[in-house]
């Protein structure tokens, strides 16, 4: 009994110690759930964007509408075990990715998390999806040349670090085609190797394993990040997917290198983002996309900058237009907020123009400057050549008999046209690209029959390779086409083209 006595004394004594203060801890309660919406009354002090949870469940959702005394939000996980009178808290920290050289090689989803069975992703940083793009202040103009590998758009539409260009067309005619080429051609570059983020939104499973196999057989993954979604995921991760891939280009930008992003595609982000908005009950604008598209969009994009004694962030977005309209809604917002469009046309694609391109209704608003000094020499010509040619096809078109002058002008134009044609997935570096269309331009292809180019370019970039390559070593050193290195160039090319006639 004393021994009991004592011990109640002792718990007595250890209790009085004890000081209990009441502690508050915000929660909601779930009043409705469908289509991944869940309806939550209470939390007032939510911000949006913010990560919320249901208590027991661990679900993670993302705060997206603020009313007053009700919050509708996304849930980023499976919401079919989620119920009306469910406990929801908040974590007070905004929707993050992590960021940082360990995700290079990795294929992950919007929230950093591992697809690709390859472990864990450690990382130390995060990023929040939603940042601010830099000012004006802190940007300056774009002056390096982004090289595609493709030849007509390193001749025609130059593509620059810190850009913005849109890649659209139709269905099936090449546009994943083209980022592919762009991102293989990086680790042929003289200039130094972006890391790039390719962001499949909503595309199908056997595309994304496609692209994962291709750059890992090219040795691209070295330098590549893969942010997936798939039309099985939930319209919220499609929506997030090409803001995380921004937030991970931006880390690297931060850090002083090169990046470069491509949004693959952003007409499946827009129908994500109304599937949304109605669910959210917003009202509804032109085509039922809520009134704020343009802005979804605009402030993705203005992310992109090449940015003052730093690194830069080239964005690439793509966009399917449907029977080639390109004035639809979507498609004009982006040629608006971009610095121009690469079209793909279906009726080139037909014709067997590949990559089918159309220079006519193609531009980039950054131009030359994106270019290097020989590239802007060799291919200043040709621009005015092929607008010739166009013109002259079509009068030829109406007239039997044509001067001399003219027929030479349009088999010329005809030679261009045929050099400028590319297989997929080889990317050609800019010397090669600048040889070949010097020697176009300078007439040493014109006593060749068309259906010959293709095998002489095929010898010629041989002959260059083996023979010339010191020649492609001085074009990437100047990169500046002088009176000099012309006359070699010409010399290699008199060379070759007298053997060939031989």
């Amino acid at each position: 009994m004393e021994d009991l006595n004592f011990l109640i004394e002792k718990l007595e004594k250890e209790l009085e110690k004890i000081e209990a203060k009441p502690e508050f801890e915000e929660a909601g309660e779930v009043i409705k759930v469908s289509d991944g919406i869940v309806w939550i009354s209470g939390l007032f002090k939510a911000f949006a964007s913010e990560i919320l949870f249901v208590e027991d469940k661990n679900i993670p959702l993302i705060a997206l509408n603020l009313e007053e005394g009700l919050i509708g939000a996304g849930a980023l996980d499976d919401f079919s075990k989620i119920k009306p009178g469910d406990i929801v808290k908040r974590t007070k920290k905004i929707i993050q990715v992590p960021v940082g050289e360990n995700l290079i090689g990795r294929v992950i989803d919007p929230l950093g998390r591992p697809l690709d069975n390859l472990g864990p992703i450690e990382s130390q940083e995060f990023y929040p999806l939603e940042r601010k793009a830099p000012s004006v202040i802190e940007r300056e103009p774009v002056n390096t040349p982004l090289h595609t590998g493709i030849k007509i758009i390193d001749a025609l539409i130059p593509i620059g670090r810190g850009q913005r260009e849109l890649i659209l067309g139709d269905r099936q005619i090449g546009k994943t085609s083209i980022a592919l080429d762009v991102i293989l051609n990086q680790k042929n570059d003289p200039f130094e190797t972006p890391v790039c983020v390719y962001v499949a939104i909503g595309q199908k499973m056997s595309k994304i394993r496609r692209v994962y196999e291709i750059l890992k057989r090219e040795g691209a993954l070295d330098y590549t990040i893969i942010v997936a979604t798939t039309p099985e995921d939930l319209p919220i991760l499609l929506y997030l997917a090409p803001y995380a891939g921004c937030s991970i280009g931006e880390y690297f930008r931060d850090k002083g290198k090169d990046a470069l992003v491509i949004y693959d595609d952003l007409t499946k982000h827009a129908w994500a983002w109304r599937e949304i908005s109605l669910l959210l009950k917003r009202p509804a604008g032109r085509e039922a996309y809520p009134g704020d598209i343009f802005y979804t969009h605009s402030r993705l994009l203005e992310r992109a900058a090449k940015l003052k004694n730093g690194g830069s962030l080239t964005a690439l977005p793509i966009c399917e237009t449907q029977l080639g309209d390109i004035s639809a809604y979507i498609p004009t917002n982006l040629i608006s907020i971009t610095d121009g469009q690469i079209y793909l046309e279906t009726d080139l694609f037909k014709a067997n123009f590949r990559p089918a391109i159309n220079i006519g209704l193609s531009v980039s608003r950054v131009g030359s400057k994106a270019q290097t000094k020989i590239m802007k020499k060799v291919a200043g010509k040709l621009k005015l050549d092929l607008a010739q040619f166009r013109e002259l096809e079509e009068f030829s078109k109406l007239s039997t008999e044509l001067p001399p002058e003219i027929s030479q002008k349009i088999k010329r134009g005809r030679i261009l046209m045929e050099i400028l044609k590319q297989e997929n997935l080889k990317p050609m570096t800019f010397e090669k690209i600048a040889i070949l269309i010097y020697a176009a331009n300078n007439g040493f292809l014109d006593d060749f029959e068309l259906s010959e180019i293709k095998e002489l370019e095929n010898k010629l970039l041989n002959y260059l390779e083996k023979d010339k390559k010191d020649l492609l070593d001085e074009i990437i050193k100047k990169k500046d086409l002088d009176e000099d290195l012309e006359n070699k160039i010409k010399e290699a090319l008199i060379y070759f083209f007298e053997k060939i006639k031989k």
